[in-house]
């Protein structure tokens, strides 16, 4: 069988060319398109033999798209939730038969949460053996299964039946009395139990097996201004833990919000040294928040965590920001892996 031509619209870093190497399947890249500078800059360091357009794909014509004769279009277009219905509605008037997921890295063993929506489609008649109508799948589909429902959930009720974090303000004089009671770091012991939960999920691999072994790290320490500004909102993980949150684009740049920090002095008790802060004046607090030595993620552990393999890399030109921008809220490279072999070998 000849090897399929592919697409590679909004190709980014190439999270999506990395995925289709992983899934096996007989495959050429015959184009690679984005608009992005730098992204291409850093996708032709690790692709250098592949076609790279550096345009939007607005500006390509139906005639220039026909010449690429591509069997398989992969894409991760910007955030758009509202043209979702949109899309369906085309490929079904396309005739193209296809499946919606909801889905996690951590589903796979990667101690990293990044719910993603995913869809496969391909043009046939029959339906997909997993297909569920109005559902979305929240887990990978076991075909050889005769009841596909057993594996889907409804979306909107997954999301109804979801936590919502609490509106919480900070008193370190509140004492535990319920779920909602902060008891440090604005955290509340609902919260605290959930992250014990997913520490203790031995399916989910440890956080040290995606760290770099050599690192500087003056370069990653989180300098004392951010910690007395932050030390409250900080998602603080050790080596030994099996989560992590979404690293957004502003990470390095921002705290609240753009991903975990990792606390290298394992030792130190996190609990004791923010129960301590209460009555600390500035300078004492800052002086205690350094014996955590907190440091960010670097770009390459990152990579890491989102399944890039270990060849992957950017030119040295690319400054530490940069990279983190370029990394942040990607594509997770296994998820599509999968995903990728699961539409090339059940139809």
């Amino acid at each position: 069988m000849e090897p399929l031509r592919v697409l590679e619209l909004y190709s980014g870093v190439g999270g999506m060319h990395h995925a289709l190497r992983e899934s096996c399947i007989p495959a050429q890249v015959v184009a690679a398109i984005d608009v992005n500078t730098v992204a291409n800059e850093v996708y032709r360091y690790n692709f250098p033999y592949t076609q790279l357009l550096a345009k939007t794909i607005e500006g390509i014509t139906l005639q220039e798209f026909d010449r690429l004769s591509f069997d398989m279009i992969l894409m991760s277009p910007p955030c758009q939730p509202f043209t979702r219905d949109l899309l369906l509605q085309t490929i079904e008037n396309c005739g193209f038969q296809y499946q919606e997921f909801l889905l996690s890295p951590t589903s796979l063993g990667i101690p990293n949460s990044r719910l993603r929506y995913f869809l496969i489609a391909k043009l046939q008649s029959e339906p997909l053996p997993f297909q569920a109508p109005g559902q979305v799948l929240m887990e990978f589909p076991k075909i050889e299964s005769a009841h596909p429902q057993k594996y889907a959930m409804d979306v909107e009720h997954k999301i109804q039946g979801k936590n919502t974090e609490p509106n919480i303000t900070f008193d370190s004089s509140i004492q535990c009395s319920g779920k909602d009671t902060i008891l440090f770091k604005l955290e509340t012991a609902e919260e605290i139990h959930r992250k014990n939960q997913q520490d203790s999920d031995l399916s989910v691999q440890m956080l040290k097996d995606f760290l770099e072994d050599d690192i500087d790290m003056n370069q990653y320490l989180l300098p004392p201004k951010s910690l007395q500004r932050y030390a409250l909102l900080l998602d603080i993980v050790q080596p030994t833990c099996r989560r992590s949150m979404c690293f957004t684009k502003g990470y390095g740049s921002y705290i609240e919000g753009t991903g975990s920090v990792l606390q290298t002095a394992e030792d130190v008790q996190i609990e004791n040294i923010y129960k301590s802060l209460a009555n600390l004046s500035q300078e004492e607090k800052i002086t205690k928040l350094l014996m955590l030595k907190l440091r960010y993620f670097t770009p390459k552990e990152i990579a890491n965590l989102l399944g890039f393999p270990p060849e992957f890399g950017f030119p040295e030109k690319i400054t530490v920001k940069q990279r983190y921008r370029l990394l942040g809220n990607s594509l997770n490279v296994h998820v599509v892996a999968k995903l990728i072999k699961i539409l090339y070998e059940k139809f």
